[in-house]
């Protein structure tokens, strides 16, 4: 800046409020200063920026420590900050510790930004403590976002992953298929919705049956012994995650359900303990590498140069066929 300064013949500080936009330099300067500046190839140093604005490098990382996938997307969030020059802080949320209690926590370490992983706080609370610092919710939609406020998604398109998974489904032959839905989780209410669509699209409306749950193992397996004490079995079960189906997957081996050979089975995130040889869950991927690189760019733009690009990601999702899918017996 000082060069640029020197070169156009004009103070430093009126070259720092060109550069940032501000008035109070003619037309002329302020094109010469611009020009002068495109000519050296200046570009402004955004820790510098962020140190006058009082703001640290450090991205804080709310995430639940007993969500599988949410670990996964940890791994992958450190390396893309790194590569940005930033640091990470996580905090944990915890059945005693609420959300607004870890966002505090981060907050009185001064982070800059912060990268909520699945939080279930309201759409409001989340708008308002957008206005204190930019935040980037991992995971799951919010309605009504605009490129004018520092609030940013990134999520995975679950209703054409719940419906890759009911059109593999159905084309394996199944017809009877039962969704564990993930209770209040994020992302629970759009794979519901998805499942009724996509049993709907292809004439199962009939078949529809919903077994309340949540993503964990013990959701799951409350839901399969729910399934256990009915008339008959489904041939197929969709979870509404990995943990939900391994919940599902112990009660029904335990109880001798033969999967896939009595009761397919699939979940959604795709886990790495999904791929596991004993497991061999068939699922839906989402990419947790991509999911945190776009988490930390986002972050890091609206802390830099505000929300000024799509603040809403949609990835797209693949279908991972393993062992516990097959044709239902006739």
């Amino acid at each position: 800046m000082a060069d640029v300064a020197e070169r156009a013949g004009v103070s430093r500080t009126l070259v720092s409020f060109i550069l940032d936009g501000k008035p109070g330099a003619s037309e002329e300067t302020r094109q010469r200063v611009l020009a002068i500046a495109d000519e050296i190839g200046y570009r402004p140093d955004a820790a510098a920026r962020l140190l006058a604005q009082g703001r640290s490098r450090t991205l804080g990382v709310m995430l639940d420590v007993r969500q599988l996938f949410q670990a996964e997307l940890v791994t992958h969030l450190y390396p893309a900050a790194e590569h940005l020059g930033y640091e990470v802080l996580l905090s944990a949320n915890l059945p005693d510790r609420t959300e607004p209690t870890v966002v505090e926590s981060l907050l009185s370490h001064r982070c800059g930004a912060l990268v909520l992983l699945g939080p279930t706080s309201d759409a409001e609370y989340l708008r308002q403590l957008a206005d204190r610092v930019p935040v980037v919710v991992a995971g799951r939609r919010l309605a009504g976002i605009t490129t004018e406020c520092p609030l940013a998604t990134v999520r995975t398109n679950d209703t054409k992953g719940i419906r890759q998974a009911i059109d593999y489904l159905v084309e394996l032959g199944h017809r009877r298929i039962h969704h564990v839905d993930g209770g209040t989780d994020p992302g629970s209410a759009d794979r519901l919705r998805a499942y009724r669509a996509a049993m709907r699209a292809h004439g199962l409306g009939d078949e529809i049956v919903v077994i309340p749950g949540a993503h964990n193992e013990e959701a799951g397996a409350a839901a399969a012994r729910t399934m256990l004490a009915g008339p008959d079995l489904p041939t197929a079960v969709l979870a509404g995650n990995d943990r939900c189906a391994l919940g599902v997957l112990d009660v029904f081996t335990r109880a001798g359900v033969d999967v896939p050979g009595q009761v397919s089975l699939m979940g959604y995130d795709d886990n790495r303990l999904s791929e596991n040889p004993r497991i061999d869950l068939t699922t839906i991927h989402q990419d947790a590498r991509e999911i945190a690189r776009h988490a930390v760019d986002l972050a890091v733009h609206m802390l830099v140069d505000g929300p000024s690009r799509a603040a809403d990601v949609v990835l797209e999702p693949t279908l991972v066929v393993r062992g516990t899918t097959a044709p239902p017996r006739d």
